[in-house]
C-alpha cells in the first residue's frame, strides 16, 4: 500500500505537533509550512494526497490558499481539508466556497482525526445546500475583492516610504561625497606641496622610510579621492540626467591610457592582455572622460577577477553607425543569478564583512558602484551594455564576457536615463 502524504499549512506550533505526530503515528507522510506562499510552494513541488489548512495564516488565508490551488489543473481533484478554531456556519460556508473539501474545528480530537482525514482521502466531502454555497461564493468574491483592495493600498503607502526613504539616502550620498571633497582636495595639495618641498625632497633622497611614509600617504589619498568621485558620478547618474560633454574622441588613443593606467597591476598579476589596436576608431563623438571612466571600470574587474597568470582580451567591431565593445577575461566568471544584479548600485557578490579595498587584487572589492557607473554612462551615449558568462566557478575559470554597443556619433543634448 503506498503511503499518503499529507501537506498540514498551520502557523501555531503547538497545533502543528500534535496534529503532524497523531498523523504520522496514523502512517501519513507529512510535509509542514509555516505560512499560505510556502505551503503552495511545497504543494506544487511535491503534489500532496491532501492539503490540510488553518484559515487565518500570517500572509493569507487558507481559502485564499484553496482558490488560487484549484486554478492550477493539478489541484483540481486535491482534497483540501480547513482545520480552524472558526466554528460559525457562515465560515464554514465561505470555506465551502472556496472550494474546500471538509471544514474541521478546533479544539482537535486526535482520536478520530485519522478516520475524518481517510474520509476526504476517498472522495468524501461536506454537504452544502446549493442555495446557501451559491450566497457564500457571492459573499467570498466580496471579501477577496475587499482584501485586495487592502492590500494594494498598504503597498502604495509601503511604496511611496520606500522612495520618500530612496530619495533621502541618494540626497545624503551626495551631500557627504561634496562635503569629503573640500577638505580632502586641501589634503591632497597640501600632500604634492609637501612632495615638491626642497627639504622634503633631499629627505627622501636620502631616507628610504620617509620616502615609503609620502608615497603611501598620496596613494591613500588619491584612493580616496577616486572613491569620491564615483560616489559622485553616481549620484549624477540617480538622478536620471547626465550632462554629456560631447566632442571628437580618439577612442583607441583613450583605450591605450586606460592600459597604461593598470600596467603596474598587470605585470605584478602576472596577466597578458590582448588588444588588437587597429580595429578601435580614431574618429567619433562621445564624452571622452565618461568613457575613459567606463573602460577603466571594466578592464578594472577583468583585472580583479581574472586569477593571476590569466588573460584578458579587448576586442572591437565598428560599423558605420555603431561600434561594439567585447572585455573578455579568464577569470572566474559570474553565476546566472547575479548576471542580472551586477549593474545595480551598491550590489557587490561579496561577503561585506569580507571586503578589500583595493581594485587590482585578486577578488578585490570597491563599492559595488564601478558598473552602475558603466551602465549610466552608456546609456547616456544611447548605447547598452550587457554581461554573458557560462557561470562561476573558482576552479575552472569559465570568464565572463562585457559588451558594449556605443553610436559612433553620440547626442550632444542632455540625455534622460530611463
Amino acid at each position: 500500500m503506498t503511503t499518503k502524504t499529507i501537506l498540514y499549512i498551520e502557523d501555531d506550533p503547538a497545533s502543528r505537533l500534535l496534529v503532524e505526530r497523531a498523523l504520522k503515528h496514523a502512517g501519513y507522510r507529512m510535509l509542514i509550512a509555516e505560512r499560505g506562499l510556502e505551503g503552495m510552494d511545497i504543494a506544487r513541488r511535491e503534489g500532496p494526497d491532501l492539503i490540510l489548512t488553518d484559515i487565518n495564516l500570517p500572509d493569507m488565508s487558507g481559502r485564499e490558499i484553496s482558490t488560487r490551488l484549484r486554478s492550477d489543473e493539478r489541484f483540481e481533484n486535491t482534497p483540501i481539508v480547513a482545520l480552524t478554531a472558526q466554528s460559525f456556519d457562515e465560515y464554514r460556508h465561505l470555506a465551502m466556497a472556496a472550494g474546500i473539501n471538509g471544514y474541521l474545528t478546533k479544539p482537535i480530537d486526535i482520536e478520530t482525526l485519522p478516520e475524518k482525514i481517510e474520509y476526504y482521502l476517498k472522495g468524501g466531502r461536506d454537504d452544502i445546500d446549493s442555495e446557501v454555497l451559491t450566497k457564500a461564493q457571492s459573499k467570498y468574491a466580496q471579501e477577496v475583492v475587499h482584501r485586495l483592495e487592502t492590500r494594494i493600498r498598504e503597498l502604495e503607502d509601503i511604496n511611496t516610504t520606500l522612495r520618500r526613504l530612496d530619495n533621502m539616502k541618494d540626497s545624503f550620498i551626495q551631500l557627504t561625497a561634496h562635503e569629503l571633497r573640500t577638505p580632502l582636495t586641501l589634503v591632497y595639495g597640501y600632500s604634492r606641496l609637501i612632495e615638491d618641498n626642497d627639504a622634503v625632497k633631499a629627505l627622501l633622497a636620502t631616507n628610504p622610510d620617509v620616502a615609503v611614509l609620502v608615497t603611501g600617504l598620496i596613494e591613500s589619498i588619491e584612493r580616496m579621492q577616486s572613491i569620491i568621485d564615483e560616489i559622485l558620478t553616481i549620484s549624477r547618474i540617480v538622478t536620471n540626467q547626465i550632462d554629456l560633454s560631447v566632442g571628437p574622441t580618439n577612442l583607441r588613443r583613450l583605450i591605450e591610457k586606460v592600459i597604461a593606467e593598470y600596467e603596474d597591476a598587470i605585470q605584478q598579476r602576472g596577466l597578458t592582455l590582448h588588444f588588437e589596436d587597429q580595429d578601435w576608431p580614431e574618429k567619433m563623438q562621445a564624452d571622452s572622460d565618461l568613457l575613459q571612466l567606463t573602460f577603466s571600470n571594466l578592464i578594472s574587474n577583468a583585472i580583479k577577477y581574472t586569477p593571476d597568470g590569466g588573460h584578458i582580451y579587448l576586442s572591437a567591431t565598428p560599423n558605420e553607425q555603431n561600434i561594439k565593445i567585447c572585455v573578455r577575461d579568464t577569470g572566474i566568471g559570474i553565476d546566472a543569478k547575479e548576471q542580472q544584479n551586477i549593474f545595480e548600485r551598491f550590489h557587490t557578490v561579496h561577503d561585506p564583512q569580507l571586503h578589500s579595498t583595493s581594485k587590482t587584487a585578486f577578488c578585490g572589492g570597491g563599492l559595488g558602484l564601478g558598473l552602475a557607473i558603466c551602465k549610466g554612462i552608456v546609456e547616456a551615449h544611447n548605447g547598452k551594455i550587457w554581461v554573458e558568462s557560462a557561470g562561476q566557478d573558482h576552479e575552472k575559470f569559465p570568464g565572463s564576457k562585457f559588451f558594449l554597443e556605443l553610436p559612433i556619433m553620440a547626442a550632444k543634448e542632455r540625455v534622460v536615463l530611463s
